[in-house]
């Protein structure tokens, strides 16, 4: 019953928010994200407890305002969501702006593939229908949602807009690794581990894990990594990329994978720590908050 109806409140949503006039619908994303504030669920506190890690210099007025902020950016990517199928490509184009875009068109243009690790900040989907638009189709994998249909509606919705979505199981890796071989772009969310087999960071000043895949395919595959930043402007996305990392000429497979990873993970922390508000974390990621 649960699972019934919470696909069918995402599926009214996706009709209704589609159809009803833009201005209208980011103020119904405003007011809903004002209520879920308000009524301060586990998703909230979540939300709360990792900016405090991020930004502990504010006070607690000041981090309120944050998380309230942080709530409305959050709904905002919802609301693009379900009016996303409707844009334009001349809209589409329109609302991304790049930071360094040859960290990544380089690559695909050489032939060697590109992995981009980016974290659940902004709108990753809004990015990756940009790059499928000018010509630079990627792959993805997806966490397996349930209820099922749910999941394979949003499989169709990102299907849609030219990605090549995977679910998340063994056979991924493999897969990844045949479109990196030939020439392809592969972009990963990159800041949640959800194999519980992840690399220990210093996320912050204290342990984080972080998926090993970016890091294990650009090892194994000789394809560039690089990260990315979406944050929002007031009308669309900017994309921050930051150079190829390097990979460590001696040590293990496993040591030069977590030498990267770590990289990743101070490049997230560096956006994270001026862009706070538009990362949508609402989940556990450091280790002391997953054991506990």
């Amino acid at each position: 019953m649960g699972e019934t109806v919470i696909y069918w409140g995402y599926n009214l949503a996706w009709k209704i928010i589609r159809w009803i006039p833009e201005s209208r619908a980011y103020s119904l994303a405003n007011r809903f994200a004002d209520f879920l504030y308000a009524r301060n669920g586990k998703g909230v506190n979540r939300l709360r407890s990792n900016y405090r890690r991020v930004r502990p210099e504010l006070d607690g007025a000041q981090l309120e305002f944050l998380v309230n902020a942080g709530m409305r950016s959050y709904l905002r990517y919802w609301c693009d969501t379900f009016r996303f199928p409707a844009w334009s490509k001349e809209r589409l184009l329109s609302t991304t702006v790049c930071e360094n875009e040859n960290f990544l068109r380089d690559p695909i243009a050489s032939k060697r593939g590109c992995i981009v690790a980016l974290p659940h900040a902004g709108n990753w989907d809004h990015a990756g229908a940009y790059f499928c638009a000018t010509g630079i189709p990627l792959t993805t994998v997806a966490e397996h949602l349930k209820p099922e249909k749910l999941f394979r509606k949003f499989l169709e919705y990102r299907t849609a807009i030219g990605m090549e979505v995977l679910d998340l199981d063994s056979r991924s890796i493999a897969v990844l690794s045949q479109r990196l071989r030939a020439g392809k772009l592969v972009a990963l969310v990159a800041d949640r581990d959800l194999s519980k087999n992840g690399i220990p960071v210093n996320f912050f000043g204290t342990g984080g894990q972080m998926p090993a895949g970016p890091a294990l395919l650009a090892v194994q595959t000789g394809a560039d990594l690089i990260t990315a930043f979406v944050k929002y402007e007031e009308v669309g996305i900017r994309i921050i990329f930051g150079v190829a990392i390097a990979v460590p000429e001696t040590g293990s497979i496993s040591e030069k994978a977590a030498a990267m990873t770590q990289v990743i993970a101070d490049r997230f922390a560096e956006q994270l720590a001026v862009n706070t508000v538009d990362w949508h974390m609402l989940q556990r990621i450091w280790r002391d908050d997953v054991n506990a």
